[in-house]
């Protein structure tokens, strides 16, 4: 199921939600196409199982990224840096993440919406571990701010190949940091 996962991923990437086809991506993973719909029960599902799978991978590398950070700013840095890292060496999965307009229609966008959901989340709870306990809305707050910023920034480095993770990291860091900074304990 993983690797039908994987190629389904890719196509999707390449071609688009509207003009992948169940038959391609089954001549592909070589099954046929009943299969992959006895799988999936639809292409949508296909889809859902791509962008799911794709969220999971984030909140794993992220998550782990953090495990332990020193202070706030290492934490923020490391988390920042594992995002831009998973967005370079999994373009594929970032491209489903970020596509949503395309998949207006489709249960797809609820999906990208859980993933920065799932993101905001797991950087408000770090917050809490490290800043002055008392104002959650404005952690919350805070996490959508960087997830926003960080989701523009990525799309901004995907037209600039030769800023490498670490530098989109500094880039982030240089704006964000300057704002979260007097929250830390």
């Amino acid at each position: 199921m993983r690797q039908m996962i994987e190629i389904a991923e890719e196509v999707f990437a390449d071609r688009g939600y509207s003009a992948a086809s169940m038959d391609d991506i089954a001549e592909r993973v070589g099954v046929s196409k009943p299969m992959l719909y006895e799988y999936f029960n639809s292409k949508e599902g296909l889809l859902l199982a791509c962008i799911q799978q794709s969220r999971a991978a984030l909140r794993e590398v992220t998550e782990r990224a953090t495990i332990g950070a020193t202070s706030a700013e290492d934490a923020l840095r490391r988390g920042l840096l594992a995002f831009f890292v998973f967005i370079r060496e999994r373009r594929q999965a970032w491209s489903l993440l970020r596509h949503e307009m395309a998949l207006i229609g489709t249960g797809a966008a609820d999906e990208i919406e859980q993933t920065r959901r799932q993101q905001t989340d797991l950087i408000a709870a770090l917050m809490g571990d490290y800043f002055d306990a008392g104002d959650d809305l404005h952690a919350e707050a805070s996490a959508e701010f960087v997830v926003g910023a960080c989701e523009r920034l990525a799309i901004w480095c995907e037209r600039h190949e030769d800023v490498s993770p670490e530098t989109a990291t500094g880039y982030a860091m240089d704006v964000l940091w300057s704002g979260l900074s007097g929250r830390a304990r």
